[in-house]
């Protein structure tokens, strides 16, 4: 790759000696001595887009203006929010998001062709990795062929994307796959991608250093923040977009620092403290926001802990949650396999450009807030939000309460918590259902157990919390103790060096023997492919709606996202994942009842297996080594026989398969002009939904199983795929057809224009109850634009492209919500959707929306600015009119071309052609 560097840049270009080479680089401290500002005291966050400003400067994109306004924010208290052109160094992808990208580059080859360019212009121009980790399911577990079995599974059910892919690896420059079975995309990056400081050739061939930084199209992305890789989550239109060398328009961001002291105690885990991290972010609201964690208790925190912190700022909201490189980095980078000659590079660059963070490490930030480690306790967090923390010792009675939520009782839970080998029966004032399994000597209640998996890259990534949950099952294991029968269990480690060091200590067979056997690499029950349970399980929840729950050490537990058959999902650090498949049930309290009974009939206690601080970091430093790195990553492009088996074509664009039900062209650049349009006017919109806090991108975007009844299940039967076959919403995501369908479709979304409904329902033209799809195909048939009506966070979670690119397919012109989480917003945008605000205390229940009105915007077409405030006449069923203003959300000027061309793509696609 060659990095195009600005062309006002050299009077803060510099030279640097590392590991016996010469490189160039930017200096922040030239950049001070040339008078552009005082910049010593702005975060190492705020520093590395600093850098990418001064290495950028060319007078137009990046003016000497953009990099004074960093001495600014530092004049201003850490706030400055001027509008910056970002570039990040390459592109991070898994399958779920990237089969999607890769298929709207393979059409936009198709596009530059209709008008009249050559296929070779639309290539990406950053390095992009795609790795391949969401596609594995767990249709076997609990047994030594589970493995194997499911890759098979996995190899059938996606041949056609893997094909595709493989394609796209040998089509396209700049861009490499990970193979599947290798590990999370993330894990693979922390491991093995990231360098932390980058080195490359410019324009003139001289060597140039610079910090690592990445967008990637898993909100997870975050996760490589613990090595001071600055990344984050965009959408997949965005990314592309960067792919293709658009820079990314952002605002100069505030920066939350976190401040960390004091060290973690005996029986806690990095689970438990990112748990509490997340809930005291999600308190202070850091939403759009950096936030640095500083102070000198990382200087006891592992970067394995960092990386888990890192991994949640989705989860708390942030855009990244970043540590500076310090010598924890340095050991890390070694561990793991990295060449000596980058860590001295590492070292000796962020030293001399004021990114390493020393014992006199004190920025200047917007705001700060504080935890002692000291004072973390056992934690689990649920039923349905990463921040719903919870500590151990009030799960069970927490759990009570959310059964009385969900029958309708009033008061807190009291009465006794209830701790038996199977789940006793009920008394009749115990709201708790039970439910007998067809079959099977045991009976089902509210709070059973049903799925305990160790899983997804928030946790996996770390070996304290993997070697603690092996030792809590060799320890069970040498009482006799077992996993409970109606538990599905699994695990699904995040790479294969995971693997390597549990085999290495010995705990791999431990695990095995509790029913914790190895599934697959890759993203499983956290992204919803957690597999179907046993079908007499799943039987005897729905016909007794049972609340079954599930937990797992992963980071998102939104409501409908873990199982179709599970209500309350709780995320829990791997000890505790299998301490819990132990116990079986959410009513036990850990920390005071018996989890079961030893081989001699004693009551056994959580405390009983619990491993100590010293027994977990002595098997850390035995087992997790820099050889085992060094051999997993050796051949990490080749894959194994099965991928190398895979054929594919050599043509620059792709032959699309006119059957296939998982690669359509899609119809965004068919028929498209070389001119872009104007911005109109919404006249006389219809609703096609009303809806809540906190709507998830879960909710929004199809993800997850279907069934035969959906409309996407439908349209599969009528192209010949028996539903054995439907795969999952996410492996399909190269189907428009499919995704449109599926968009709005999450069994537990509400729609409050229907009362007590639960599904992607809504009203068609004719006023009458219908799926969400078929009321919009009727809407777009008739000519008529859609709106939709949401509450606080709208959007919120994993930046799922889909959500917007369905929204937009399914005819909808504008999102009025109180406010929008930072990636959503951005993925409408890109897809020519237009996010508006309330203003004045408005909003969908003040104003009594029933969704019977119709909507005008005006104000949009002519002369459009970002932010502005624009009139909107809402027009009852009766006929009386409501007049409020909205805040509309197009943020940046590059956003208002945006809109005007359709989207970003259609925006870059049109740009590519005028130039050639």
């Amino acid at each position: 790759m060659t990095v195009i560097v600005g062309k006002d840049t050299a009077r803060t270009r510099k030279e640097l000696k590392a590991g016996g080479a010469k490189v160039s680089y930017y200096s922040i401290p030239a950049a001070e001595a040339a008078g552009l500002g005082e910049f010593s005291r702005l975060p190492s966050a705020l520093k590395v887009v600093l850098e990418n400003m001064l290495r950028f400067e060319d007078g137009k994109t990046v003016t000497t203006d953009d990099i004074k306004a960093f001495a600014e924010w530092a004049k201003n208290g850490g706030r400055n929010p001027r509008e910056i052109a970002y570039r990040p160094a390459r592109v991070l992808m898994q399958d779920f998001t990237g089969v999607p990208a890769v298929v709207d580059l393979a059409a936009m080859r198709d596009g530059i062709v209709a008008l009249g360019g050559d296929a070779k212009m639309i290539n990406p121009l950053n390095p992009v990795d795609l790795v391949i980790d969401h596609s594995v399911m767990i249709d076997e577990f609990g047994n030594p062929r589970a493995f194997q079995m499911n890759v098979d599974r996995e190899y059938e059910r996606n041949m056609e994307r893997y094909t595709f892919l493989k394609w796209g690896q040998s089509a396209f420059d700049n861009f490499r796959v990970v193979p599947p079975g290798t590990g999370i995309c993330h894990q693979v990056n922390l491991e093995y991608l990231s360098k932390a400081v980058w080195t490359d050739k410019d324009q003139d061939g001289a060597e140039i250093a610079y910090p690592d930084t990445l967008v990637g199209t898993d909100s997870h992305t975050t996760m490589v923040n613990g090595l001071a890789v600055l990344g984050w989550g965009v959408g997949g239109i965005e990314a592309e977009a960067a792919m293709l060398g658009q820079p990314i328009s952002m605002l100069i961001p505030e920066v939350v620092g976190f401040k960390l002291t004091g060290e973690m105690v005996e029986g806690t885990t990095a689970t438990d403290l990112v748990l509490k991290v997340v809930q005291m972010l999600r308190e202070k609201g850091v939403v759009g926001k950096f936030v640095e964690f500083y102070g000198d208790g990382l200087d006891r925190l592992p970067l394995a802990d960092r990386a888990t912190i890192g991994n949640m700022a989705p989860e708390y909201g942030a855009t990244c949650g970043f540590f500076p490189i310090d010598d924890e980095t340095l050991r890390y980078l070694r561990v793991s396999g990295r060449e000596e000659s980058t860590i001295a590079l590492v070292e000796a660059y962020a030293k001399e450009n004021g990114m390493w963070r020393g014992p006199d490490y004190d920025p200047i930030y917007t705001d700060t807030l504080h935890l002692d480690m000291g004072e973390i306790v056992p934690a689990i967090s649920g039923p349905k939000r990463p921040q719903d923390y919870t500590p151990l010792t009030r799960s069970a009675a927490a759990f009570m309460d959310v059964v009385n939520d969900y029958r309708g009782i009033n008061g807190t839970s009291g009465g006794k918590e209830m701790a038996s080998e199977g789940p006793a029966p009920t008394a009749p004032s115990d709201p708790r259902k039970t439910g007998a399994v067809e079959g099977e000597d045991y009976t089902l209640r509210d709070g059973s157990v049903v799925i305990a998996s160790i899983t997804s890259c928030t946790n996996t990534s770390n070996p304290y919390v993997m070697i603690g949950a092996g030792l809590v099952a060799r320890k069970a294991r040498a009482l006799g103790l077992n996993r409970k029968p109606w538990v599905k269990t699994s695990l699904a480690p995040g790479s294969q060096v995971v693997s390597e060091y549990l085999e290495a200590a010995g705990l791999q067979e431990d695990l095995d023997a509790i029913g914790f056997n190895l599934v697959g690499y890759g993203c499983t029950t956290c992204i919803g492919n957690s597999g179907p349970l046993q079908e007499e399980i799943s039987k005897a929840i729905a016909d007794n709606d049972l609340i079954a729950t599930s937990v797992l050490s992963g980071n998102r537990n939104f409501e409908g996202r873990i199982s179709p058959d599970v209500r309350a999902n709780y995320l829990a650090s791997p000890p505790l994942v299998v301490v819990y498949a132990l116990a079986g049930d959410m009513n036990i309290n850990l920390t005071t009842d018996p989890i079961g009974q030893d081989k001699d009939g004693n009551d056994v206690y959580m405390k009983d297996i619990w491993p100590t601080t010293k027994e977990i970091a002595d098997l850390v430093e035995k087992t997790v080594t820099r050889e085992a790195f060094q051999s997993k990553y050796a051949d990490v492009f080749k894959g194994d026989e099965k991928w190398r088996a895979v054929e594919t074509t050599d043509s620059l664009t792709y032959d699309w398969p006119p059957t296939s039900t998982y690669v359509q062209n899609p119809p965004y650049f068919q028929g498209m002009s070389k001119d872009a349009g104007v911005i109109s006017d919404v006249k006389d919109a219809r609703v096609l939904a009303i809806l809540g806090d906190m709507v998830t991108t879960d909710h929004i975007s199809p993800a997850g199983s279907f069934k035969a009844s959906t409309p996407a299940g439908k349209y599969l039967i009528e192209h010949q795929v028996p539903v054995r076959e439907f795969n999952s919403y996410g492996s399909r995501r190269g189907n428009h057809e499919v995704m449109m369908r599926g968009t709005f479709a999450n069994i537990r979304i509400r729609n409050e224009m229907l009362d007590g409904v639960e599904g992607g329902y809504t009203k068609g033209p004719d006023g009458e109850q219908t799926s969400i799809y078929d009321a919009a195909m009727a809407h777009i048939a008739n000519g008529t634009p859609l709106v939709i009506f949401a509450g606080e966070q709208y959007g919120a979670g994993s930046s799922r492209d889909w959500a917007a690119k369905g929204t937009a397919l399914l005819g909808v012109k504008a999102v009025i919500a109180e406010n929008f989480e930072r990636i959503h917003r951005s993925n409408l945008v890109g897809m020519g959707v237009i996010p508006f605000e309330f203003t004045g205390g408005d909003n969908r229940k003040t104003l009594g929306l029933t969704g019977d009105e119709s909507v005008s915007i005006t104000g949009l077409s002519g002369g459009l600015r970002p932010l502005a405030e624009v009139p909107a006449t809402i027009t009852r069923a009766d006929g009386t009119v409501k007049e409020i203003t909205l805040k509309c959300r197009i943020d940046t000027e590059v956003e208002i071309e945006y809109i005007e061309n359709g989207g970003v793509l259609h925006y870059v696609l049109r740009n590519l052609a005028k130039a050639g």
